[in-house]
């Protein structure tokens, strides 16, 4: 990921706006990740995968029930003592 101060980024916007088309770029406050720039694109494409995906306890009924009455491989049977 390209990466940049915010005083560098502020006199070249021009050129961090075509590099984040590209890829993510990283923004730094006193040394610090503060802000990544990246393109719509990208951003619209993050959203939708995070929007896919949901916590462990927002999983609908049928998929709690489905992990509950997974098995797993015999070999690996030394671990169930973990899980009472």
């Amino acid at each position: 990921m390209a990466r940049t101060t915010a005083r560098e980024f502020q006199r070249n916007i021009g050129e961090y706006q075509h590099r984040a088309r590209k890829g993510p770029v990283e923004i730094t406050v006193h040394g610090r990740r503060e802000f990544v720039l990246m393109s719509a694109e990208e951003y619209d494409w993050m959203r939708a995968v995070m929007q896919r995906s949901f916590r462990t306890e927002d999983a609908p009924d049928f998929v709690i029930e489905a992990v509950r009455q997974a098995k797993m491989h015999p070999r690996h049977n030394h671990l169930n003592k973990l899980l009472k």
